[in-house]
């Protein structure tokens, strides 16, 4: 299990510095993110508002998931035989 939480915290990693060095070099190139999404049709607005429906939508679907998956797996956890 460390192994795979490694290599998420890997990706995340590499995902977070290309972030920053995409970041500088669009900066340097005197471009920013309102500028990118006027180009595409949005709004900094806009962006906003859909990213607060999704979160309105998927934070009580992933409760409401939970209610089962967690038990569920709570149970097998128990009912698992031991380890060395």
């Amino acid at each position: 299990m460390g192994c795979i939480m490694m290599r998420v915290i890997s990706a995340m990693v590499k995902i977070g510095l290309a972030s920053l060095i995409t970041g500088a070099v669009l900066s340097a190139l005197n471009l920013s993110a309102a500028e990118l999404l006027a180009e595409i049709g949005l709004t900094p607005d806009r962006v906003l508002a859909a990213l607060q429906e999704g979160a309105a939508w998927a934070i009580p679907n992933i409760v409401l998931g939970s209610l089962v998956i967690v038990p569920i797996w709570f149970v097998t956890y128990l009912l698992r035989p031991p380890r060395n």
